[in-house]
């Protein structure tokens, strides 16, 4: 037997154990998710691991953990990922598509299921998989943003259980009352108060963001992430979804929900409640924190992140963001309150124009210039059910991307 069958047996062998599958174990989430699972071998089993297109970095996960499956969303390199299997030896069946990680997401040994698709994409999965009654591990915010009506009341019709792991809706939901279930109205409560760091651009000129790169934009000071979520820390559109998902996580409205700048990461988020109360959630700036602490709910387990040192810290700084210099923050605030669809038309806009910027075809500044533009132009249904989201983000990504093209062929036109 490997090193990693022993870290990693059949569930007969104990039947303690839980089987986990990650979808998106190939980004920054999917990763600390594997550390912390690595450090307790005789609790959880890694079932099906899950990627896009990163052939090689999942096949050395497959090697390491011997997953039962392994999905990739893309066909072609679905094959070579059988192929480089095939040839290790490797006992673990590679499925391909939407299909595929239906399937894994839905597995009746997959207790848990870690929702870590960055975008759109992860929608469909991580629903499946509330509906098949798991505890779902939501780093992957769109779902709820898009959709987050359809998640609670599916999550209350089948028992499935919602964990938030993005730091913040981590730390709020451990300052929430004791035995609090996510998407409830909490007793008490008066405000939520979400943190952020700020990004890289929290002090520079606003006359120099016209001219930032995407490498400047995806150096966070803080956190180590993908380029997506990186563009949206800078532009603090993250900021926004992450307002709109804790509005459904939390049941509040978004005027309960302020924004702090906190520089230090530190404190990841507080909750204000009617007595005057403040509670906060701290820790060092590690994502296996709130990963971990969302695998074991109610329970607390080793996650390998170093003890926080106050002294070290010695301060801690709060700042009320600069809409002028966000307007990402003004539109999302703007679209939480319009409800229905309009945060799917808002997502789906800035993960258009954001791709658009990472490619060089537009300026940093020109990404809120995309969503306003898509969020002006289409009204937004209050039919919130999936077929209309889905529609919708449809119509905004037309839209957006017409609107680039557009701005391409004036820069053009300009040139010449």
């Amino acid at each position: 037997m490997s090193s990693t069958d022993k870290n990693f047996p059949d569930e007969r062998m104990n039947h303690g154990m839980r089987g986990v599958t990650i979808l998106g174990s190939t980004g920054s989430i999917g990763v600390n998710t594997l550390d912390v699972l690595a450090r307790h071998p005789g609790r959880y089993r890694v079932l099906a691991l899950t990627a896009n297109t990163h052939v090689d970095r999942l096949f050395e996960q497959c090697r390491q953990f011997s997953p039962q499956k392994a999905v990739m969303l893309d066909p072609r390199a679905a094959a070579q990922l059988k192929e480089k299997i095939h040839k290790a030896g490797l006992a673990v069946e590679v499925l391909a598509g939407g299909e595929g990680l239906n399937t894994v997401a839905t597995h009746p040994r997959a207790h848990i299921v870690v929702a870590a698709i960055v975008g759109a994409a992860g929608l469909l999965p991580t629903l499946a998989a509330v509906r098949a009654g798991k505890r779902v591990l939501l780093a992957n915010k769109e779902p709820l943003v898009m959709s987050g009506r359809v998640f609670i009341e599916e999550a209350r019709v089948s028992g499935a259980e919602l964990l938030p792991v993005d730091s913040e809706h981590n730390a709020i939901f451990q300052c929430m009352p004791a035995g609090y279930r996510t998407g409830a109205t909490p007793a008490g409560v008066r405000r939520i108060f979400l943190t952020c760091s700020g990004g890289p651009f929290r002090t520079v000129p606003p006359e120099a963001l016209a001219s930032v790169t995407p490498e400047q934009a995806c150096a966070h000071p803080n956190w180590v992430m993908g380029r997506k979520i990186s563009v949206d820390s800078a532009t603090l559109m993250n900021k926004g979804l992450e307002l709109i998902e804790a509005c459904w996580l939390f049941g509040v409205t978004p005027d309960q929900v302020e924004i702090v700048i906190h520089p230090q990461s530190v404190i990841h988020s507080l909750v204000e409640y009617a007595d005057g109360s403040v509670l906060a959630q701290l820790g060092n700036p590690d994502m296996r924190t709130p990963i971990a602490h969302a695998l074991a709910w109610p329970e607390r387990i080793e996650s390998g992140v170093k003890s926080l040192n106050l002294f070290e810290i010695a301060r801690l700084d709060f700042e009320s963001p600069d809409l002028d210099r966000f307007p990402c923050l003004r539109l999302a605030y703007a679209a939480a309150r319009a409800g229905g669809t309009m945060p799917a038309i808002l997502n789906a806009a800035n993960e258009v124009a954001v791709q658009a910027f990472l490619d060089q075809r537009i300026g940093f500044t020109d990404i809120s210039r995309v969503i306003e533009h898509t969020l002006s132009s289409l009204p937004a249904s209050q039919d919130a059910e999936l077929g209309a989201v889905l529609s919708d983000d449809a119509r905004a990504r037309e839209t957006a991307g017409r609107f680039i093209a557009g701005r391409e062929s004036r820069v053009v036109q300009g040139v010449t």
